[in-house]
């Protein structure tokens, strides 16, 4: 088998695709300007040299058609559906059941928050059903004294299971049925149905559940649970000396002996260049910034002994007024996890103008990177990453409205989602876009975009939350990876690429050559993003099938599988990273656990998969 030659049009693709997965793994550059870079340049490249050929026409209105994508339209109206049922409580009764579950039987109440947080991430997302178990989970774990590092990673990684089982399931799903559906009215093969993948990860999935219920727990070292119901997480912040203050014109062994000596100051600052040393005798002066270490309650607790503030009264952009006053009364502490795409990631909170859009005031910070990761400066001038999680403070009002914005996770441990008496109809229409997709009525892009209208003309969403359910980033990446694999194709370097990989493994058999694209597919998604590699991986598949002469259906769902078992690393997938930073785990927890766990899955499918097609 002899491969073909490809022309310049191909090679720079390949190059571009290159480089594009590069950016997708660089933390510093948002994936949405990445996304967009990317794109520019592809659209503009063919633009100014032309791809002759009348076979394939490429040029903008072949890329830009991603923005028109069934799949792009039915990930974007699930999105705003899935915002409703978070937005009405519909999801309350849930955890309801789960904390029930673990008061009584929590060994068995594990398996069953598996099971449930598996399932019902096959339809709907899995962040809001992370963010919900996450403090129930905690709380209940530490009333019946089950470590809690033992169950809040597997449940994480369970929702990615579950999402695996439809259509619908994930972003990925839907991207990778979408182009199958529409390679399949050239090649000839049928598009997947809603649940025409269900058996398979029902039954390796089901190894991996168990393997997350008996093991996990036993290979994940205890960890100190950094959230809880009172959010028991160590925070570095500044107590700002002003005339007021009682500190004010004291030595520090008087500012310390009025906390009773539970107070540890790190180091003083006078101005931007000059830091103090720390010696009993030392007087503070207004405008003088302590640096402490310690919970919440602490630090609201020496804020108000000592008459100093939690922020700086002179910086412009957190002033007080009647939206950001200095009293704490009547508000309340939440935690905001930074995690890729959000508004703060790779921002500072002056940058972002974080109060004067929220009306919250940032108290503190703690570092995703441990200890050893050193809070200096002024906080509203430090640059947030991924896994970062700030202290805020603010009426129940505004934490409410940042957590129902969607564009931040919020960690406040005490605030039960409300269940509206809309929560209902929110239910009944998820089951209907659902089921008809499910019996075949509708297409899912369709039944979801008609879900939405439902869900306005219901009460149970509204335009601005539909709005804000949408993700820039998402979209992005997904019509850059769109348009570059069409490019791949169209060029015709996915024939090139999987005439190449054929060579390689010729004298393979069949399932063996599966399965070892099962495993690039499995490495690639926990480096890039899953979409990334699910898009490009797509055409690959389907090329690698017709050169094999075998049915492509196999390959294409190799591509969706690998693509969706970002288990090993948490910047793998974002409940990952929430996870990493809510349950004070380390990144060689999600190896222990990951490792495992991927190789039961990987080898589950690469033996089943040639069963169920017949490969032989």
């Amino acid at each position: 088998m002899q491969p073909v030659t490809p022309d310049i049009h191909g090679v720079a693709v390949l190059l571009l695709t290159a480089v594009a997965l590069f950016l997708f793994t660089r933390d510093r550059l948002p994936l949405e300007t990445s996304s967009l870079a990317i794109l520019i340049i592809l659209v503009l490249g063919f633009q100014l040299y032309p791809y002759e050929s009348a076979d394939t026409p490429l040029g903008a209105a072949q890329f830009f058609s991603g923005f028109g994508n069934e799949a792009l339209v039915a990930i974007c109206a699930l999105m705003m559906v899935g915002k409703a049922l978070e937005t009405t409580g519909a999801l309350q009764p849930l955890a309801t059941i789960v904390g029930h579950a673990w008061s009584t039987r929590p060994v068995l109440a594990l398996l069953v928050t598996l099971v449930a947080g598996a399932a019902l991430s096959a339809f709907m997302n899995n962040t809001p059903i992370v963010v919900l178990l996450m403090p129930i989970l905690v709380s209940v774990s530490m009333r019946v004294k089950f470590p809690v590092s033992g169950v809040m990673l597997p449940m994480g990684l369970a929702t990615i299971i579950g999402g695996m089982s439809t259509t619908i399931g994930t972003s990925t799903n839907l991207l990778v049925v979408g182009i199958a559906a529409d390679l399949a009215a050239d090649l000839g093969f049928k598009p997947f149905g809603l649940f025409d993948f269900v058996l398979p990860v029902a039954i390796v999935g089901g190894v991996g559940i168990i393997f997350l219920w008996l093991i996990a727990p036993r290979l994940i070292p205890e960890r100190v649970p950094p959230l809880a119901d009172t959010s028991p997480r160590v925070f570095a912040s500044q107590l700002f000396i002003t005339e007021d203050s009682f500190a004010a014109g004291k030595s520090l062994s008087e500012v310390l002996a009025k906390t009773s000596g539970k107070m540890r100051v790190e180091k003083i600052q006078r101005s931007e260049s000059l830091f103090l040393a720390k010696l009993p005798s030392v007087t503070l002066l207004p405008g003088d910034r302590l640096f402490v270490r310690d919970l919440p309650e602490n630090l609201k607790h020496y804020e108000l002994i000592l008459g100093a503030t939690l922020y700086n009264v002179s910086d412009d952009e957190h002033p007080i007024n009647d939206e950001t006053p200095l009293l704490a009364e009547g508000q309340q502490l939440a935690e905001v996890v930074v995690t890729r795409g959000s508004p703060l990631h790779l921002q500072s909170l002056a940058a972002s103008r974080f109060s004067a859009s929220y009306g919250l005031l940032p108290l503190a910070i703690h570092r995703a990177r441990g200890p050893s990761s050193e809070v200096t400066g002024d906080l509203n001038s430090i640059r947030l990453r991924a896994g970062d999680v700030l202290l805020v403070q603010g009426t129940s009002d505004a934490i409410n409205n940042l957590k129902s914005s969607g564009n931040m996770l919020v960690l406040d441990g005490t605030t039960n989602l409300p269940h509206t008496h809309r929560a209902n109809r929110a239910l009944g229409v998820m089951a209907f876009v659902v089921l008809a997709a499910a019996f075949g009525i509708m297409p899912i892009s369709v039944s979801a975009l008609v879900g939405v209208g439902l869900m306005i003309a219901l009460n149970c969403l509204t335009w601005r939350d539909a709005g804000e359910a949408l993700s820039t980033q998402v979209i992005l990446i997904i019509v850059t990876s769109l348009a570059l694999g069409k490019a791949l194709m169209g060029t015709g370097m996915a024939v090139y690429l999987a005439i190449g990989f054929v060579n390689i493994v010729a004298d393979l058999p069949t399932p063996v050559i599966l399965s070892a694209f099962i495993l690039i597919m499995t490495l690639l998604t926990n480096v890039v993003s899953n979409n990334a590699a699910a898009v490009i991986g797509t055409p690959i598949s389907v090329a690698i099938a017709g050169q094999l002469g075998v049915d492509p259906m196999p390959f294409i769902l190799a591509v969706m599988f690998g693509a969706n078992m970002s288990f090993a690393t948490p910047f793998g997938y974002q409940t990952n990273l929430l996870i990493l930073s809510a349950g004070g785990y380390k990144f060689t927890d999600f190896l222990r656990v990951g490792i495992p766990l991927t190789i039961i899955m990987w080898l589950g499918f690469s033996f089943l998969l040639p069963v169920l097609y017949d490969l032989g």
